[in-house]
Formats: structure tokens, sequence, C-alpha cells
């Protein structure tokens, strides 16, 4: 019996080594787990320092003649009939992120067995029709400009477009009712006639809860045409119809960019503008002429404005893009919400800005994620404002850094194109969402939705969005995706909106390298989906039958999908395309071709309903 009481000690010690060796390399396994692994949560970022408001006044208002009657400003031809304008080709250009870690794969991507299998449900279009194009600069003008910065907005009776460097006013059958005219004279005779200039950028909004248009731009007149500044200031011009008749007359206002303490001025890039209870918010890329780079963010009194009163107020936040620590949590630019629907977030609710930041860009941000700013604002004869860094909600990766070449401009490939600085621009290296941040009350919880273009596969560029939801003051991210299907076509330069019932529109340009010309489509989901899917398909605005051939490679910079006031269910869209492709510059002395033939890329305004009546 001595025997097997030696073996069975034999056998024990050996378990034990065994077991002491496996928990070392369990343990080793779980440490090198917790090294390359970040948190599923991420951990709390330290909140920035309060920010100081800075109020003013207008700098100017005046009224302006009915636009179906404003006269023209006259415009000498200083440029070449061959001129093609990047619109502030040069100027400050402020960071610009880069890679900074290889492709990883995208955490929300939408998968796709076959190809819209089963067969697509999307509604076809109910209308589209012609918006304006780059023959209508020439036109205007005597040259052309790129790239159109297309947007658009539906009203109870009309869609008015705004592009680079024109706009018109539609009717809902698309006839054009007046237009084009060149979006400087929306100010001619304006006390500051920097605001006269067409000078780009321009966005329009409808205010549906009290029935008014806002139409705006910058101004450039501060900027040397070597992109140098000249001491001279920089505005806001906002213009706010009288009534809902946007073929009507304007209060005019201009609102200095300038900051307090400082001898600086302050260029506005790509200003943004939502609609809110008692106020317009604006964003805008800040740059100043001592380097300064951030990002303002203003509120402009709604009611004062609307009434046509001259002391108009506006305040006025900066956030500064050259702190590290701030840098990641404003980007290259923040979204203001821009309401939908009637019914209105509560009395004096805060104001969600929202901007994306990605932790494969070089800007410092530590994950994914999107960050939720609050402007808060009483209109009080002694007026009050705040805003702050509400949040930061985790997102399933993405990556935004598309691999471009030769410069961060030249992208996606189009059909028999092979010189590739002729490639078109996905913008997605921008580290910010792209126009809208679409809000509505469902009045259990408040909605936002917006996106931003991605590297959604290697070498193929998709639409990721978002819902956020704010429920009793929390932000939450309730749903996102990433809409690729796996077909080799491109889908970038995005804009998303929901109608009344909680269902989704985004529209979106495409291209490949073979077959698929620079056009038009959107997809779509209904309320009950699956969560971050886009449950419906494709549908087509408009397939694109030429190509872009300047060496500028800009497309966008942004688009524009809005929902019809008069039902809250037809979504609108408008977006760039080419019908014709562009011929090399210079063209042709003259005699030169037909009209077209050199107006390289229009734009398509469509509409269309994702439910029944």
């Amino acid at each position: 019996m001595k025997t097997p009481r030696r073996i069975n000690k034999s056998r024990a010690l050996a378990l034990v080594r065994i077991l002491a060796a496996l928990l070392l390399i369990l343990g080793a396994a779980v440490l090198a787990f917790l090294v390359v692994s970040r948190p599923a949560t991420a951990q709390p970022t330290a909140r920035p320092q309060p920010l100081t408001p800075h109020f003013s006044t207008a700098l100017a208002f005046d009224v302006s003649p009915a636009l179906r009657n404003l006269p023209r400003v006259a415009r000498p031809l200083i440029y070449p009939p061959d001129t093609l304008l990047e619109v502030r080709e040069r100027g400050p250009e402020g960071p610009r992120a880069h890679r900074v870690k290889p492709h990883s794969a995208d955490g929300a991507l939408q998968l796709f067995s076959h190809v819209f299998s089963p067969t697509p449900t999307i509604p076809a279009p109910l209308l589209t029709f012609e918006g304006l194009s780059n023959l209508d600069n020439f036109n205007v003008f005597g040259f052309r400009v790129n790239p159109p910065d297309p947007n658009g907005e539906v009203g109870p009776n009309n869609y008015v477009e705004m592009i680079n460097l024109v706009f018109g006013v539609y009717d809902k059958a698309g006839n054009l009712l007046v237009g084009p005219i060149d979006t400087g004279s929306l100010w001619a005779g304006f006390p500051i006639e920097d605001c006269t200039d067409p000078s780009g950028d321009p966005v329009v909004v409808y205010d549906q809860l009290v029935d008014r248009w806002l139409l705006s731009q910058f101004t450039t007149r501060g900027l040397n045409p070597d992109g140098t500044f000249n001491g001279l200031p920089f505005y806001n011009c906002v213009a706010i119809s009288q009534t809902g008749d946007p073929t009507g007359a304007y209060f005019r206002y201009a609102f200095i960019t300038a900051q307090p303490g400082t001898t600086s001025t302050f260029f506005p890039d790509y200003p943004k503008y939502g609609v809110w209870k008692k106020s317009y918010v604006l964003t805008s890329r800040d740059f100043g002429s001592q380097d300064e780079y951030g990002i303002s963010v203003y509120a402009l009194e709604k009611n004062k404005m609307i009434a046509g009163n001259p002391n108009a107020r506006a305040v006025h936040f900066f956030i500064d893009g050259n702190d590290p620590d701030l840098l990641p949590l404003v980007g290259d630019g923040l979204l203001p919400a821009d309401l939908d629907g009637t019914r209105q977030p509560k009395e004096d609710a805060p104001v969600p800005i929202v901007g994306t930041q990605d932790d494969n860009a070089s800007y410092g941000a530590a994950f994914d994620a999107l960050n939720i700013w609050e402007l808060s604002i009483k209109w009080k004869a002694n007026p009050e404002a705040s805003i702050v860094l509400k949040t930061q909600l985790p997102v399933a990766s993405f990556d935004s850094i598309f691999p471009c070449s030769p410069t961060s401009r030249d992208c996606l490939p189009q059909p028999g194109i092979v010189d590739p600085t002729q490639f078109l621009d996905i913008l997605s290296y921008r580290q910010r969402p792209t126009f809208r941040l679409a809000y509505r009350n469902f009045g259990t919880y408040e909605s936002l939705v917006t996106n931003q273009s991605v590297e959604a596969l290697p070498g193929v560029a998709g639409v990721r969005w978002y819902e956020i939801r704010r429920t009793g003051g929390s932000y939450s991210v309730f749903q996102q995706g990433t809409f690729a299907p796996n077909d080799g076509i491109h889908r970038w330069m995005g804009s998303i909106a929901q109608d009344k019932s909680g269902n989704m529109a985004l529209g979106y340009s495409v291209v490949n390298g073979t077959n698929v010309f620079p056009g038009v489509r959107y997809t779509g989901r209904l309320a009950g989906d699956p969560l971050g899917q886009m449950t419906l398909g494709e549908g087509t605005i408009i397939n694109g039958a030429g190509v872009q051939t300047t060496t500028n490679s800009r497309w966008g910079d942004y688009t524009d999908m809005t929902v019809d006031p008069t039902d809250d269910s037809t979504f609108w869209y408008v977006n760039e395309y080419y019908e014709v492709s562009g011929l090399p510059l210079p063209t042709p002395t003259p005699p030169l071709p037909p009209p077209g033939t050199t107006a390289p890329w229009q734009t398509r305004i469509g509409s269309f309903k994702l439910s029944t009546p």
C-alpha cells in the first residue's frame, strides 16, 4: 500500500507544477490583452475651464428691397473666361489631421451577404429637378468656381438653394421663381459693403416655428489675394425674411467676428447655422491674424431679428484649438442643433453642439467619440450665457483618415481618370460631422442625427451615421451604423434627417473608378427597423454621366437633407453631380462649345417619402 501513496504524491506534485505553469501563462495572456485593448468605457475627460461669453449688438442693420425686385450688383470681369476659382483657395488652413496608425475594421459596418438582398423597398423620388450650376456662375461672373457647397431648404411653398456663389428660389414643382442671383446682391446697398461681395460658404435654413427664412454668408475682404491678413475685419452677414415668402424683403444684419482683448481679426470659415427656440445658432472654424485657431459658437437673438430690431444681440464663445487639450474636443468644427418639426424643446433647454473625434487622427484623441457641448442662453435685459462640454460618448471604431495621394484631397477615383490629382476629395480628414445636426423632439426623448465620411472598408469610402438621444438631460448613442455595401462604390459627403415618425433618410455622393460617375443617391430606414441598419436599399436622385477634370479635387464641402414642414414626412435633398465631363482648363479659344460642355458641376434637387400616408 506504500507504493500507491508514493505514486499519488508524485502525481499531485506534478499536477501542481502544471497548474502553476498554466496560471502563469494565462496571467501573461490576460496582461497582454489588457495592454493592447482599450476599455469599453472611456475614461472621463477633464472638463475645460469655463469659457467667457462676449455679448455684442449687430454692427449694421437695414431692410432690403423685395428679393424679386433686388438690383444686381455690377461685377466687373476681372478674370479670363476660362478661369476656375477655388473658393478661398489661399488663406489660413489651421491644423490638418493625418493618420497615426494603420487602418482598423469599422466597428459599426452594416453587413450585406448580398448587395441589397432581399429586393430593395425604398420608394423612388417623387420629383427631381435641376438646381443651380457652375454655368450660372459663368453667366453671372464670367468665371467658374469650385467647390459648390450645395445646400437648400424646403418651406411650405418654396425651395431655396444656395451654392458658391449664387442662389435661387423655386416653387415646389421645381420652377425657378427668382435667380440665379449672386450671393452678394442679397446685401446690395447694405451699410457694410463687405457683405455685398459674393464670398462663399452660404447657408440657408427655414424656421418653421416662426415661418421665416435665414440666408447667410461670411465676408473675405480681410484677406489679401495671397491669403494673408490685411487688418480689415470679418463679418457674418445674416438676412431674415420679413414674412414666410422667400422672394420678399429681408431684415439684414452684420455681426463682427472680432474678439475682446486682442487686436487680431478672425476669419469665420465653414459657418453652419441651426434653428433653436429663441436663438439662431452659428458655429465657425476661426483663424486669427496672429495665428489663432479655434471654433466659435454664436447665438443670435432670434426674437429681435424676426421683428427687424436693429439692436439684435449676439453672444460669442471661442474654443481655443491651439490648446492641445481642447483640439480633439473641437477638431475642425462643431455642428449646432437644427430643429425639425413643430414640437419645441423645453423652455431654456440648452442647445446641443456636436463634434467627432478619431483616435486614428493626429489631434490627440484617446478614443473614437462624439463630443457633446451644450450652449445655454437667456436673452434678458442683462443676458446670461454659458457653454460646457456636457459629455463624451464613445462610439464604435471608425477611421476618418482616407488613403489619399499625392495630396490629402486626391482620394476617390473616377471612370477613365488615371491622373490621381483629378481624384475627388472625401474631406473626411476634417475632424467634424457633416451638415446637418438634425434635432427632433419626440416628447419622451429628444433625438439628434448626423453623419461623417469614413474609410468603411480598406480603400472604400462609406458614411457613418449616428442617432443621439437626450433623455432627462442625459445623452446616449441610441444607434449608429456605417453604410457601405460591399460593391466597390464610394459613398460620402452625406446628410441625414428624420421625419415625424422617426424614419431616417441619408443622402450622399457616389463614384467609383470604372462605371459609376459622380452622382447622387439616398438610403433610409423605418423607425422600427433593426438598430444600426439602413434597411430600405438605395434610391437614385440622379446618375452622373461625366467626371470632374480639375486638379484641385474639391467636392462638396457639404450637402443638405431637409424635411417638408407641410407634412413633416417628405424629404428634400440637394447635392452636386456631373452630367458632362469638364474639359481640361484652359478651355478652347472662342467660339466656345455649346453651353453645358464647359459647365462642369451641376446640382440636383430631389424629394421622396419613406412612409405611406
